[in-house]
């Protein structure tokens, strides 16, 4: 059906994706490992056609003057495609997570009670720019045995569309249905609202783009959403520390990649170590142009290093909450682990905070008492990632607390439901 009529439109394609969700919660593992390997075959294969649609979403999107990291990312350059052909072949090597049954207990009434993983069923997913998050959806829609409606970015439509034929063929190849995974074919955002509000078609809602498109589907949708809205993670050097893991681990949080969720955007020191560790990170910083706007403390410290080339500003309070994206820290200095866990509390977003110590039982308090989706000792916050995590990939990060938190992967995309066996057994 062609999404002329809309809501015919958008009906259409929710009962096919019911009707596929259906076949695809049975499918046998073979079967789905067989749709995985195609579909990397297929995106190799076709890797010429998918650069031609490609091209032409590049080349509107230099004429309607799209601001270059936003091209940038529109790009699906020879290596991406094949980044990601590969990662369906991993995700095709990874076990099955559907069917598995665990806490199998046995009962006093001789019934035996354990819990049996089975797919979500329908999810829907919302995303703009990266084509090649077309290809990661799908790949975990297929291995989880769910089905999912997609809706890119219009700026990446003609690639999105051909990366769906891709998909849709390498399901059929494999015989199971070609409406496993959808794209919506429409840029009308008139879309996105109608899918949103369908329980009867859609599980679970999967928004990945900036704070307003997330805002926007936490606040409209009428089924379940799994979504962060910020990533302002905290790195906290602690009274206790090794000054040179401090300083290659914050580097690393900071400056390996400033545009993802799990860049460290707040910087939190323990008044002993200020001395020793600020002049240390603030001339990396420096040398790297990231600006530290600062609390009055850190600040008189970062000045009198004279650090060549440092960009220093005086924090505002706003600074303490914000989400930077960009070579940009807030640094604060605190007393103690208290007051640190105090500040992520206020401030932060759930979603990765690290300390950096060699006191184990600071150690262990901040990993049980920061109330975050991803909570690290001694290691960047930049591994807060399916793939670094060993999911094969992510449909995105939760830091809701229901049954996907931090990274979502396969079993994020599956339920459990209680499985009861017995032999008769009647209850008295």
């Amino acid at each position: 059906m062609h999404p002329t009529d809309l809501p015919a439109y958008m009906a259409h394609v929710g009962a096919a994706a019911r009707r596929a969700a259906t076949a695809m919660a049975a499918a046998p593992s073979a079967a789905k490992d067989t749709a995985l390997r195609a579909l990397a075959r297929r995106l190799r294969e076709q890797a010429a056609g998918l650069a031609a649609a490609n091209a032409k979403d590049l080349a509107a999107a230099a004429a309607a003057g799209l601001a270059a990291p936003l091209q940038d990312r529109l790009k699906l350059t020879p290596a991406i495609v094949s980044t990601v052909a590969e990662g369906c072949e991993q995700i095709a090597a990874m076990a099955d997570p559907v069917g598995e049954i665990t806490e199998l207990k046995r009962r006093p009434s001789g019934i035996s009670v354990g819990r049996m993983r089975v797919p979500l069923g329908v999810f829907g997913m919302i995303y703009e720019s990266r084509p090649n998050v077309t290809i990661e959806a799908a790949s975990l829609a297929i291995k989880s045995g769910n089905a999912c409606i997609l809706r890119g970015g219009s700026e990446a439509i003609h690639s999105n569309l051909a990366l769906a034929a891709v998909v849709r063929e390498s399901l059929v190849e494999a015989g199971l249905p070609g409406e496993a995974v959808q794209l919506i074919e429409t840029t009308d955002r008139a879309a996105v609202g109608l899918l949103i509000a369908d329980p009867a078609s859609v599980d679970v809602i999967v928004p990945r783009g900036g704070k307003g498109l997330i805002e926007r589907i936490s606040r409209e949708a009428r089924v379940p959403v799994i979504k962060h809205l910020d990533g302002n993670c905290h790195v906290y050097v602690d009274a206790e520390v090794d000054l040179d893991l401090a300083v290659r681990v914050t580097d690393n949080a900071k400056t390996q990649k400033y545009s993802p969720c799990n860049a460290a955007e707040s910087l939190l020191v323990h008044r002993a170590q200020a001395s020793a560790f600020l002049p240390r990170i603030g001339a990396l910083f420096a040398a790297k142009g990231v600006q530290m706007r600062c609390c009055a403390d850190s600040l008189a410290i970062l000045q009198s290093a004279q650090l060549s080339g440092a960009d220093l500003v005086p924090a505002t309070e706003d600074d303490w909450a914000t989400e930077y994206l960009a070579p940009i820290i807030s640094l604060r200095l605190v007393g103690s682990l208290d007051e640190a866990m105090a500040h992520i509390a206020r401030y932060g977003s759930h979603h990765t905070d690290a300390i950096l110590t060699t006191n184990h039982a600071n150690a262990m308090r901040f990993l049980r008492e920061v109330d975050s989706a991803s909570v690290m000792v001694n290691a960047s916050t930049r591994f807060a990632d399916g793939f670094e995590y060993g999911l094969g990939a992510e449909i995105g990060i939760s830091t809701d607390k229901f049954h996907a938190r931090g990274p979502v992967g396969l079993e994020g995309l599956t339920s459990l439901k209680w499985v009861v066996l017995g032999q008769g057994e009647i209850r008295n």
